[in-house]
Protein backbone atom coordinates (compact mmCIF):
# COMPACT_ATOMS: atom_id res chain seq x y z
CA UNK A 1 0.00 0.00 0.00
CA UNK A 2 2.89 2.17 1.01
CA UNK A 3 4.52 1.73 -2.22
CA UNK A 4 0.97 2.45 -3.91
CA UNK A 5 0.95 5.91 -2.28
CA UNK A 6 4.45 6.90 -3.11
CA UNK A 7 3.47 5.93 -6.59
CA UNK A 8 0.61 8.18 -7.12
CA UNK A 9 2.27 10.90 -5.36
CA UNK A 10 4.91 10.86 -8.23
CA UNK A 11 2.53 10.74 -10.82
CA UNK A 12 0.47 13.79 -9.43
CA UNK A 13 3.73 15.35 -9.25
CA UNK A 14 4.92 15.21 -12.50
CA UNK A 15 1.58 15.85 -13.79
CA UNK A 16 1.52 19.22 -11.98
CA UNK A 17 5.14 20.16 -12.94
CA UNK A 18 4.35 19.42 -16.42
CA UNK A 19 1.02 21.19 -16.59
CA UNK A 20 3.04 24.36 -15.20
CA UNK A 21 5.87 24.00 -17.72
CA UNK A 22 3.40 24.04 -20.50
CA UNK A 23 1.76 27.02 -19.17
CA UNK A 24 5.24 28.82 -18.62
CA UNK A 25 6.43 28.00 -22.11
CA UNK A 26 2.75 29.31 -23.80
CA UNK A 27 3.18 32.77 -25.02
CA UNK A 28 -0.02 35.16 -24.85
CA UNK A 29 -1.89 35.02 -28.06
CA UNK A 30 -1.87 38.75 -27.72
CA UNK A 31 1.70 39.40 -27.45
CA UNK A 32 2.94 41.54 -30.15
CA UNK A 33 6.54 40.92 -32.00
CA UNK A 34 8.98 42.59 -34.10
CA UNK A 35 8.49 41.90 -38.12
CA UNK A 36 12.21 41.96 -39.32
CA UNK A 37 13.98 41.75 -42.85
CA UNK A 38 17.78 41.75 -42.83
CA UNK A 39 19.41 42.56 -46.10
CA UNK A 40 23.06 42.98 -47.61
CA UNK A 41 25.46 45.43 -49.19
CA UNK A 42 28.88 45.69 -50.08
CA UNK A 43 30.96 49.20 -49.92
CA UNK A 44 34.38 49.97 -51.23
CA UNK A 45 36.27 52.29 -49.89
CA UNK A 46 37.08 55.27 -52.09
CA UNK A 47 39.86 56.25 -50.22
CA UNK A 48 42.19 53.58 -50.76
CA UNK A 49 44.08 51.70 -53.75
CA UNK A 50 46.36 49.61 -52.52
CA UNK A 51 46.48 46.07 -52.55
CA UNK A 52 44.49 44.91 -49.25
CA UNK A 53 40.88 44.12 -49.15
CA UNK A 54 39.38 47.25 -48.54
CA UNK A 55 35.04 46.78 -48.92
CA UNK A 56 33.16 46.82 -45.92
CA UNK A 57 30.22 43.95 -46.27
CA UNK A 58 26.92 45.60 -44.42
CA UNK A 59 23.86 43.11 -43.17
CA UNK A 60 21.66 45.53 -41.86
CA UNK A 61 18.01 44.07 -39.90
CA UNK A 62 15.15 46.51 -40.48
CA UNK A 63 12.36 45.62 -38.15
CA UNK A 64 8.51 47.03 -37.10
CA UNK A 65 6.33 46.42 -34.09
CA UNK A 66 2.55 47.24 -34.44
CA UNK A 67 1.47 47.60 -30.11
CA UNK A 68 -1.08 49.23 -28.33
CA UNK A 69 -2.12 51.75 -31.10
CA UNK A 70 1.73 52.11 -32.04
CA UNK A 71 4.24 51.42 -34.70
CA UNK A 72 8.04 50.90 -33.21
CA UNK A 73 10.91 50.72 -35.29
CA UNK A 74 14.44 50.07 -34.88
CA UNK A 75 17.01 48.64 -37.01
CA UNK A 76 21.10 47.10 -36.04
CA UNK A 77 23.45 47.17 -38.68
CA UNK A 78 26.25 44.56 -38.70
CA UNK A 79 29.50 44.42 -40.59
CA UNK A 80 32.72 42.93 -41.18
CA UNK A 81 34.83 45.44 -41.84
CA UNK A 82 38.39 44.86 -43.94
CA UNK A 83 40.81 43.37 -41.42
CA UNK A 84 43.41 46.22 -41.28
CA UNK A 85 40.18 48.46 -40.39
CA UNK A 86 41.31 48.75 -36.42
CA UNK A 87 44.39 49.98 -37.66
CA UNK A 88 42.35 53.18 -39.54
CA UNK A 89 40.36 53.92 -36.48
CA UNK A 90 38.84 57.34 -36.50
CA UNK A 91 40.84 58.23 -39.62
CA UNK A 92 38.49 56.08 -41.82
CA UNK A 93 35.25 58.22 -42.07
CA UNK A 94 34.94 62.21 -41.39
CA UNK A 95 30.87 61.35 -40.82
CA UNK A 96 28.51 57.93 -41.31
CA UNK A 97 25.27 57.73 -39.98
CA UNK A 98 22.28 55.43 -40.35
CA UNK A 99 18.90 56.96 -40.78
CA UNK A 100 15.88 55.15 -39.50
CA UNK A 101 12.54 56.09 -40.97
CA UNK A 102 8.65 54.67 -40.08
CA UNK A 103 7.02 54.44 -43.37
CA UNK A 104 3.15 54.20 -43.87
CA UNK A 105 2.66 51.59 -46.71
CA UNK A 106 0.66 52.69 -49.75
CA UNK A 107 0.41 52.43 -53.17
CA UNK A 108 3.31 54.13 -54.79
CA UNK A 109 5.90 55.78 -52.66
CA UNK A 110 5.88 55.17 -48.95
CA UNK A 111 5.47 58.84 -47.02
CA UNK A 112 7.72 58.72 -43.91
CA UNK A 113 6.37 58.78 -40.84
CA UNK A 114 8.93 59.20 -38.67
CA UNK A 115 12.81 59.66 -38.98
CA UNK A 116 16.22 59.91 -37.15
CA UNK A 117 19.53 59.71 -37.79
CA UNK A 118 22.04 58.07 -35.60
CA UNK A 119 25.53 59.04 -36.36
CA UNK A 120 26.66 56.94 -33.29
CA UNK A 121 27.65 54.34 -36.49
CA UNK A 122 30.89 56.41 -36.97
CA UNK A 123 32.16 55.99 -33.73
CA UNK A 124 31.10 52.10 -33.56
CA UNK A 125 32.42 51.49 -37.90
CA UNK A 126 35.89 53.37 -36.18
CA UNK A 127 36.05 50.88 -33.21
CA UNK A 128 35.70 47.91 -34.64
CA UNK A 129 36.95 44.33 -33.48
CA UNK A 130 40.48 43.66 -34.36
CA UNK A 131 39.37 42.14 -37.10
CA UNK A 132 37.17 44.94 -38.58
CA UNK A 133 33.61 43.29 -37.21
CA UNK A 134 30.67 44.85 -35.58
CA UNK A 135 27.41 45.56 -34.92
CA UNK A 136 25.39 49.23 -34.21
CA UNK A 137 21.87 49.16 -32.85
CA UNK A 138 19.32 52.25 -33.21
CA UNK A 139 17.35 53.58 -31.05
CA UNK A 140 13.21 52.43 -31.29
CA UNK A 141 10.82 54.97 -32.76
CA UNK A 142 7.44 55.20 -31.72
CA UNK A 143 5.14 56.26 -33.84
CA UNK A 144 0.89 56.55 -33.44
CA UNK A 145 -0.70 54.38 -35.84
CA UNK A 146 -3.28 55.23 -37.90
CA UNK A 147 -5.26 53.24 -40.40
CA UNK A 148 -3.42 50.97 -42.44
CA UNK A 149 -0.02 49.56 -42.33
CA UNK A 150 3.40 50.52 -41.42
CA UNK A 151 6.75 49.05 -42.05
CA UNK A 152 10.68 50.26 -41.40
CA UNK A 153 13.11 51.78 -43.74
CA UNK A 154 16.39 53.02 -43.50
CA UNK A 155 19.88 53.48 -45.02
CA UNK A 156 23.72 53.85 -44.07
CA UNK A 157 25.47 57.37 -45.42
CA UNK A 158 29.38 57.26 -45.15
CA UNK A 159 31.71 60.23 -46.06
CA UNK A 160 35.17 58.70 -46.16
CA UNK A 161 38.11 60.42 -44.92
CA UNK A 162 40.92 61.23 -47.57
CA UNK A 163 38.34 61.20 -50.63
CA UNK A 164 37.83 64.96 -50.58
CA UNK A 165 33.79 64.48 -50.70
CA UNK A 166 31.44 64.51 -48.27
CA UNK A 167 28.12 62.04 -47.74
CA UNK A 168 28.54 59.18 -50.95
CA UNK A 169 24.76 58.24 -52.12
CA UNK A 170 22.60 56.37 -49.26
CA UNK A 171 24.04 52.23 -49.25
CA UNK A 172 20.01 51.36 -49.00
CA UNK A 173 18.48 47.89 -47.10
CA UNK A 174 15.45 46.02 -47.55
CA UNK A 175 12.63 47.57 -45.71
CA UNK A 176 10.86 45.51 -43.01
CA UNK A 177 7.49 43.26 -43.80
CA UNK A 178 4.60 45.78 -43.09
CA UNK A 179 2.62 45.36 -39.94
Amino acid sequence: MRALKRSTSAAVALAALAGTAALTTAAPASAASYHCKTSSHSVDDPSYNGPDSDNWDFDVTLCAMRSGGYIYTTATVYWDGPYAASQHSTYTFNKAKFQLQTKHSVRGTDPVVKTAAYTGLEHALEHSSGNGNGSYSTGTLKSKAGCGRYLADGYIQLDWSGDGKSYRSPVLFTASPVV
